[in-house]
């Protein structure tokens, strides 16, 4: 266990701090904009119980990056979980050794050489179909859902092996289930739709396994089909990729390109040295984690930056406020591409590192990003129809009018 006393001073010692309780946080403020409530809560302590969401949030950097750091004391296989209620008990939701066994399964078809070899000529061709639907539906395109949502959508399709699916099917399934590992209000309906989703999933999967036993290609259903193991993994594991894997690309691509948009000055750096599209990428992740809070469950009494959590603490890891730490960060609110480089944690960290973070890099900054800006020149915002982004789970654009010449 964690000591319970935290030295402040030579040859003296204090109790941990209680978490103060942030009652004053809700589920709806949470959604439309996050980051004052994290700035405040940071402000205050690095750890807080809030009601709203039935757990306690961690907000600073060195907290968040403490958990993440330390698997027996904080576990991934948290009781009463949403994600293993709406996706399964996927590795997401284990500590190793089981989480690392299933982590293994997935390593050929997500390894940085199988997507420079294979996936980037994929990505390249889904990107042009779908970059020429946006053009196609001409200035006044949502370039969210007209063009990044179905890109994101069809390359993870491909990814998985969903041969009997369409990219449509990919949007609705991942929408509906991610809506269920974030339904905090525990809504009826959003559980109903996760349900079908799920048993959607379940349904493709068992009819493309004995297909891909056939018939083997490169993707991830065709790899799991040849290993031993179990079904029931083999869905949790490729419902979680089916959320994180369309809105993470999905998301990043789309706050990416609105965040240089809104900055003139960077975006024309951008333009003119491509090696910045990846800086613009990693600045994005980290000015808007993609994937802004997961859980964690402590197994003991623990004391996290001086603030004591009890044994069985629901824990909210909080990469959307620990990204803006001005303690790690200058000035950690503004989007900077120049900022000094420094490691964020919007794709998670030790051994639940985001499996998918090649093919996002890959798939958004090597791919799409270049090809947006040469295709659509003079592109920028509608300033009649502003951009909105929402969400904190999850967070990015949910709608985005764009213009161009």
């Amino acid at each position: 266990m964690n000591e319970p006393r935290t030295a402040t001073g030579a040859g003296r010692t204090a109790a941990p701090a209680e978490p103060p309780v942030a009652d004053w946080v809700t589920i709806e403020d949470l959604r439309r904009d996050p980051f004052p409530l994290y700035r405040r809560m940071r402000e205050e302590a690095p750890v807080h119980w809030v009601p709203a969401v039935n757990r306690y949030m961690v907000t600073s950097y060195a907290a968040c990056h403490e958990i993440e750091q330390d698997a027996e004391t904080y576990s991934a296989d948290e009781t009463g979980s949403l994600m293993k209620r709406s996706m399964g008990h996927s590795m997401l939701r284990k500590d190793d050794p089981e989480h690392k066994v299933e982590r293994d399964s997935y390593g050929s078809t997500l390894r940085p050489g199988t997507v420079k070899k294979h996936w980037n000529a994929v990505f390249a061709r889904n990107n042009d179909t779908y970059l020429a639907g946006l053009k196609a539906r001409g200035p006044g395109a949502d370039f969210v859902w007209d063009y990044a949502a179905p890109y994101a959508a069809e390359n993870l399709r491909l990814i998985c092996g969903f041969h009997n699916a369409t990219q449509q099917d990919l949007q609705r399934w991942s929408q509906d289930m991610i809506d269920g590992t974030g339904n905090y209000a525990d809504d009826p309906d959003v559980w109903a739709r996760s349900e079908v989703a799920s048993a959607e999933v379940d349904a493709a999967i068992d009819e493309m396994l004995p297909r891909l036993r056939r018939e083997p290609d490169a993707s991830l259903l065709s790899g799991l089909a040849s290993m031993p193991i179990p079904l029931e993994a083999i869905r949790a594991n490729v419902k979680m990729t089916i959320g994180g894997g369309l809105n993470e690309p999905r998301d990043v691509l789309g706050t990416t390109v609105w965040a240089l948009l809104s900055h003139p000055d960077q975006l024309a750096a951008v333009l003119s040295d491509p090696a910045l599209h990846l800086t613009a990428f990693e600045e994005s992740v980290r000015w808007v984690a993609p994937i802004g809070m997961y859980p964690r469950e402590s197994t003991r009494e623990s004391v996290l930056e001086g603030v004591r959590l009890p044994a069985g603490a629901r824990v909210g890891v909080v990469l959307g406020a620990a990204n803006r730490d001005p303690a790690v960060f200058g000035d950690p609110e503004s989007y900077d591409i120049f900022r000094p480089r420094k490691p964020h944690l919007g794709f998670g960290g030790g051994s639940h590192f985001c499996a998918g973070a090649w093919v996002a890099r890959s798939s958004v900054a090597g791919i799409a990003m270049p090809r947006v800006f040469e295709e659509l020149p003079g592109l920028r915002l509608d300033p009649e129809r502003p951009a909105v982004d929402e969400g904190w789970v999850f967070r990015g654009m949910t709608s985005m009018p764009v213009l161009w010449n």
